[in-house]
């Protein structure tokens, strides 16, 4: 069955992002949580603490059936059925402040009325901007994207700007990336098309990132840079709790709240009306917390 097929490729996934992580990383090795849904299904928690690069991070798979919540049926138009969902999440949180936290998310959902379809997304928020860092992001996804079909990146990355923004706060989640969802089978495109696309998304992930972290982990910070970092990370755990669609599904259908909720930061701060200096570093970061900039140049 596809299912079948697409779950064992997400747990394969899964395995090989975290062994790219624990030798870039050096340290830390990730700790395993099995856990079970009441309502059907269940999942593989992975998650990192304390290493050199990583303070924080989560690499979850899961897999998960059962009744479609109400919820869900209201919130979506679907008629009274059966899912199917499963995919990789992945949010990491670095103890350097110049090593951007990162997210991915790749995933299969089906109904038992027989639609079916995939998602995802993988977006980059550096707590201090390098324009030439977010390029290279950019570049690279933009070639997966193009070795699929000529629009996603455009229509994806646009549609990652407007996903990953705090409107509360009029700035974006960081320099976004792609975000895609119900890519279902057209006239033109199947359903092991948007199958391959995914897999070649989820397989870019290890390749960017250890590059990135190669780039900054070694790069020296102050206390104030941490105090930036904490506010930073403030703004990710808003857009998580108060947008972010796949915290709520994973809410709505009873989902395992540890691993939903790995996604946040061990540390982070509000500070009340917090200011960046004028011509500071922080402020040049926040000049660019913008949408549609093109940094494929």
């Amino acid at each position: 069955m596809a299912k079948e097929k697409y779950t064992n490729w997400f747990k394969g996934l899964q395995d090989n992002i975290c062994a790219a992580l624990e030798n870039a990383d050096g340290k830390a090795k990730f700790e395993e949580d099995l856990w079970e849904r009441p309502g059907g299904g269940g999942g593989r928690t992975r998650i990192m603490r304390n290493g050199q690069v990583i303070e924080k991070g989560g690499v979850n798979f899961s897999s998960v059936f059962g009744r479609t919540p109400q919820a869900l049926q209201d919130k979506m138009g679907f008629p009274p059925s059966d899912f199917y969902a499963t995919g990789v999440s992945i949010v990491l949180h670095p103890a350097n402040p110049m090593v951007p936290i990162i997210h991915m998310n790749v995933r299969y959902f089906e109904l038992s009325t027989g639609t079916a379809w995939f998602g995802g997304g993988i977006d980059l928020t550096p707590i201090y901007i390098v324009p030439q860092q977010a390029q290279f992001f950019h570049e690279q996804l933009k070639q997966v994207c193009d070795q699929h079909h000529t629009d996603y990146y455009t229509e994806f990355k646009q549609w990652a700007d407007n996903y990953f923004y705090i409107p509360h706060r009029n700035e974006t989640r960081g320099v976004g990336g792609i975000f895609f969802d119900r890519l279902q089978a057209t006239d033109d495109i199947s359903l092991e098309d948007r199958f391959a696309f995914v897999q070649s998304v989820g397989n870019a992930f290890a390749p960017i990132y250890t590059y990135l972290i190669g780039e900054n982990r070694n790069k020296s910070f102050d206390e104030k840079h941490k105090e930036w970092q904490r506010v930073r990370r403030g703004r990710y755990v808003e857009f998580n709790l108060v947008y972010d669609k796949g915290t709520k599904f994973g809410l709505e259908t009873s989902g395992r709240i540890e691993s939903i909720l790995m996604s946040l930061p061990a540390h982070a701060s509000w500070v009340y009306n917090y200011q960046a200096q004028p011509g500071s570093e922080e402020e040049k970061t926040m000049n660019l917390l913008k949408k549609d900039i093109d940094w494929v140049q």
